[in-house]
Order: structure tokens, then sequence, then C-alpha cells
């Protein structure tokens, strides 16, 4: 199946299914020399394991990594990094009894119209389980990143219509340390009470994720195809459960004059120096050196316990009931894995503005 691969000088390779026997990751043109070991992609995957958390899965899984290849004596090699996390928790029987129904907002019925067939336990490779791959390489891009002062970092910006707006940017360094991955505090105990709400209703509910990358230098990305922007959205929108990104001011700028959405610029101790970030730190599709943000619409979980209408395979009309442990909220799991996709597409900017230069 084609479209398993991201990247060009660094490349990422997923592979394995739901509730088949493992996942994992290749990493092709990770630079050798590079400090690495296990625990550095262990910390990044503990951040998404599921069965934790208020709006998680019941699935209990350690998402413990090995590392095949790749590295030599803690560092890496310039040949390509295999990383594989055994599934332990699977609980494949409870779909015997949809499998011959399409699971309304999965992607069941699109599987089974292109390829004739599909793995019905868990949704096989559109399973969120497949972002243990895009985090593992992530974790590697992180360091690559960090390597040159760019730190990247997410929080959950809403659940439903309950927004964070207080929080401060030490909150931000903390995020990990909350339950729902959200800065301000007074807006986190208004959505645990909706995501309480919501699971007693036996629904589901969305939210919006927010991903920042810091210390980004100007000059990134390319000037009309392979935008640095449109980069970043590929990657963003990538992610199975995202329906939208905006970067920067996003969809307010629409609703704006130019003397507002403009960032004008001033010089500055021999510096250009931004009054404002609404492009993102992205224009004409390249780095401005100011802070990148982009934005995710991240949709309902489509497993929810309510009634609801679909067809068999054979199109006939019926309804399904879908039980099984499923989030409540994907937002919280969701930020590792936009860190890692916005990781993963400024390092290949990165490398290849370096090929560039002299």
């Amino acid at each position: 199946m084609a479209g398993n691969s991201f990247g060009n000088l660094f490349r990422l390779t997923s592979f394995g299914e739901s509730h088949g026997i493992a996942v994992g990751a290749i990493v092709d043109g990770c630079p050798a020399g590079l400090e690495l070991n296990e625990a550095d992609i262990q910390a990044e995957l503990d951040k998404r394991k599921p069965g934790s958390g208020i709006a998680g899965t019941k699935r209990k899984e350690s998402d413990t990594v090995k590392i095949l290849s790749g590295v030599f004596e803690g560092k890496t090699t310039g040949t390509p990094i295999c990383m594989v996390v055994y599934n332990e928790d699977q609980q494949s029987a409870g779909y015997e009894l949809v499998k011959d129904k399409f699971r309304p907002g999965h992607a069941d019925y699109t599987y089974f119209k292109k390829y004739g067939f599909y793995d019905y336990r868990g949704g096989g490779r559109s399973s969120g389980r497949e972002t243990v791959a895009r985090v593992a390489a992530g974790a590697i891009a992180k360091k690559l990143l960090d390597n040159q002062g760019i730190k990247i970092l997410g929080f959950v910006k809403a659940i439903g219509s309950i927004e964070c707006k207080e929080f401060s940017e030490k909150d931000l360094e903390k995020i990990y340390e909350n339950e729902l991955r959200c800065p301000d505090a007074k807006a986190e105990e208004k959505m645990k009470e909706l995501i309480k709400e919501t699971k007693a209703s036996g629904n589901s509910i969305g939210g919006i994720v927010e991903i920042r990358a810091v210390n980004v230098p100007a000059g990134l990305g390319e000037p009309v195809f392979e935008k640095l922007d449109s980069q970043i959205a590929g990657a963003l929108m990538g992610i199975g459960a995202v329906k939208g990104v905006e970067i920067g001011s996003g969809f307010n700028a629409a609703r704006s004059f130019g003397s507002e959405n403009n960032d004008q610029i001033i010089a500055e101790k021999g510096n250009a120096k931004f009054l404002s970030n609404n492009a993102g730190g992205i224009l004409g599709g390249i780095s401005t050196g100011q802070d990148i943000i982009a934005r995710i619409a991240v949709k309902p979980t489509p497993s929810i316990l309510k009634k609801q209408k679909t067809i068999s395979k054979s199109i006939e009309n019926t309804e399904i009931e879908i039980a099984g442990r499923h989030d409540v909220c994907i937002c919280p799991r969701i930020v590792p894995v936009a860190e890692a996709m916005l990781a993963l597409a400024l390092v290949n900017a990165l490398l290849e503005q370096k090929a560039r230069k002299q």
C-alpha cells in the first residue's frame, strides 16, 4: 500500500496494524553521529500511549520500543533506523460483531472501496495506533532540531466549545504534567466536566490542538510548490483524526483588514523585528525566524456507544452499536503526534537548506 512514507532527506516509513503483532518505523536519512538510545524514543512514546487519562481508552499498552538497527554504541550510524513496538493488549473478538458493517466516521468503507478488503480489527492501518511510528520517528527529528536550538511544543487549545485563554510560557513547558495537556487550569476543569458528561451519554467530542516551533531560523522552505507552510499543513493533515489546519492567524485572516493582518517590521540592533506574528512564522513559503504556529481541528472519536445507521458489505441498510475501548476525546493523545509531524516537516526543511548552502 502506497502512502506509508513521509519526508525526503529524512524519511519515515511506518508499518503495522492496530491488532497485528507490532507497529513500528523505519527512519532513513538520519545523519550519522547523533547520540540516540531507546530511552530517547520511549520518553516521547510515553506521552501518547493509551490506558491513562479521563479522556483516554482503556486499552493498556506499555509501548516499549526496541531499536533494531541504525544505532551503534549510542550513536546513529547513518543507515536506516528500525524501531518496533509490540502490541500487547489487542482484544479483537469484539470486532467480529461488526466485521460486515462499515463503522460511520471510520475508514472502513473507503479502504474497502479502494482495496476490496480491509482489516476490521480496530481499523488496521487507519487506526490511531499507527501514530506510534510517527512519534518514534519524531523523537529522532526532535533531537536533531534540538541540536540547532529549535524546540517543538504543543497543547490542547480547545475541547468542544471550551477554549484555554489564560496561560504563560512556563505553563506550556509543563504541559505533560496536565492530564488534558491544557495549560489553562480553569479551562481544563471545565473540559473535564464536559468529557465526563460526553462519556456518560455514550458520545465523543473533538477539539483544537496548537503546535509551535521556537527558535526556527529564517530561510527554511521553498518559494512555490513546496512552501514550508504547505509541507507543515500536509504533515499535520496526514494525522488520521485531523480535519483542518491553520497557520498563524489562519481563518481569522479572512475576516481582517490588511492593516490588521500584516506583520509590520522594524530594525532593532541590526536585526529585523516583527511587531506581530499573524503569518505564523512563514511568509512566501519561507520561515521568517519567528515562532512557527499551527493549529489542527481534531474530529470526535468516531467509535461511540450510540446506535447509528450504516450499510453492510452487501450494501444493505442496517444499524450498528460499537462496543469496546475508545477515547472520548483524542486531543490529549494527539499532542505528541502533532509535535512529531511538525518536527519531521522541519527537519526535512533544515536538511534541505543545509544541503543547498555552503
